[in-house]
């Protein structure tokens, strides 16, 4: 993903100055928008499709990694997917709340990082060597509200909104019945769904996942 990263947004330097050759991907063509009209929407759209675009060259090799960094793998995925859906998906990502969502996604405010982050889950020293099980339950409560409660219940709808504003279809293998897929077996997909506490429950009354209205700015 590193690497994806660094060399999209090479190119796009040089291209915008001036520097000959071709646009090797589209993927440069939304760091190439984001220069050109630098807002936070076309910010999450060039990164998280550079993102997306590794995670989808590279399967094979996340296939070999252990269960615990699979896990991990399709958890900052659909985190880093739902931060862009706050700006550019507010209905989607927060429903009757997405008046907010501009705001709580913004990447400019540090919002983001409450979103992102997973430092308090995952230990200083790789690889990982613990079962799943041990790594989700030391989640702190507003992480486990935040997948279970909120993202988790719209992940279909979310994957569906990415694989359209990434022009990204092989998004959609990662996927399935609203459980994650990527480098992870479905018949594990119970992972996805534990038993919910009553703050997840809550949320979920509060926060119900619906169908958008179809728009062209996804809202």
């Amino acid at each position: 993903m590193n690497e994806r990263l660094l060399r999209d947004g090479c190119e796009a330097v040089a291209l915008s100055g001036h520097l000959p050759g071709p646009v090797s991907a589209n993927t440069v063509d939304y760091w190439m928008s984001f220069a050109d009209h630098p807002t936070a929407r076309r910010w999450y759209r060039a990164h998280n499709a550079s993102v997306v675009a590794a995670y989808l060259e590279h399967r094979e090799l996340a296939e070999a990694e252990s269960a615990a960094e699979r896990f991990f793998m399709n958890v900052v995925l659909c985190r880093v997917l739902y931060a862009h859906a706050l700006v550019a998906a507010p209905r989607l990502s927060l429903g009757w709340l997405r008046f907010l969502a501009p705001l709580l996604g913004d990447p400019r405010l540090g919002m983001t990082g409450i979103f992102l982050s997973l430092s308090r889950v995952l230990p200083d020293a790789y690889p990982l060597t613990g079962d799943v099980g041990s790594y989700a339950d030391r989640e702190l409560g507003f992480g486990r509200m935040l997948d279970y409660g909120v993202i988790f219940p719209r992940l279909q709808q979310l994957y569906e909104w990415s694989a359209r504003e990434f022009d990204a279809p092989g998004l959609l293998g990662c996927i399935r019945d609203g459980s994650m897929t990527y480098a992870w077996p479905f018949a594990d997909r119970d992972v996805w769904h534990p038993r919910h506490s009553l703050t997840v429950r809550t949320v979920r009354r509060v926060l119900p996942a619906r169908h958008p209205r179809r728009s062209t700015d996804g809202t």
